[in-house]
């Protein structure tokens, strides 16, 4: 059994996010000590790595509940899992393809100042993202 201290070294992980994933219902401790230290079993090890390559994976900590709970679901199948991997996937590609739309209006938008000479009250920067009529709208995010 290992204390909370002992997983979190095991994990390379701080024993308040160990924490904070019990209170997501992500980890359980197998037992309490009498003076109410959690212990864990050794697969918490594995459960908390779990936990990280998931979220690494671009996976939020509801999702990684889901496919948590998939994992002890007898009616479940890999292809169950598979649908979570590949919209996880379509909302990340989405999320891309916005960033690069917000980084096109970025770099016009520097374009636009000239290489910072300009007063500050004359910014086209700023003018641009003051503009409320939608008349920026090719320019800004």
């Amino acid at each position: 059994m290992l204390t909370i201290g002992k997983l979190a070294k095991a994990g390379d992980i701080s024993p308040d996010a160990l924490r904070y994933y019990e209170r997501e219902g992500l980890l359980a401790p197998a037992s309490k000590t009498d003076s109410g230290y959690r212990l864990y079993g050794e697969d918490a090890v594995r459960r908390v790595r779990f936990i990280q390559h998931a979220q690494a994976c671009g996976f939020t900590l509801a999702e990684i509940r889901e496919l948590l709970h998939l994992r002890q679901s007898e009616h479940a199948c890999c292809n169950d899992v598979r649908s979570r991997a590949v919209e996880k996937k379509l909302q990340l590609a989405a999320k891309i393809r916005a960033m690069q739309t917000i980084s096109a209006a970025l770099e016009r938008l520097i374009a636009k100042c000239a290489y910072g000479t300009l007063p500050v009250d004359d910014c086209p920067i700023l003018a641009a993202l003051e503009q409320i009529d939608g008349s920026a709208q090719d320019d800004a995010p």
